[in-house]
């Protein structure tokens, strides 16, 4: 399980990583998610690596 939290504004990012925050859930800083962690989750987090930190939490 990965926990992905917006750490930094969406306010100066690309329509793409915007689309990608909101696909996520991540709408304002501080806000997280927990998800299973696949290949999908691993190309969002791609996108938007410089805006997000991420953590592994256990089960």
């Amino acid at each position: 399980m990965k926990k992905v939290t917006l750490i930094k504004s969406l306010i100066a990012a690309k329509p793409n990583q915007k689309a990608t925050a909101k696909s996520l859930g991540l709408v304002k800083i501080g806000d997280f998610i927990v998800h299973n962690d696949d290949a999908v989750l691993a190309g969002k987090i791609k996108v938007i690596s410089h805006l997000v930190s991420v953590e592994t939490v256990e089960d």
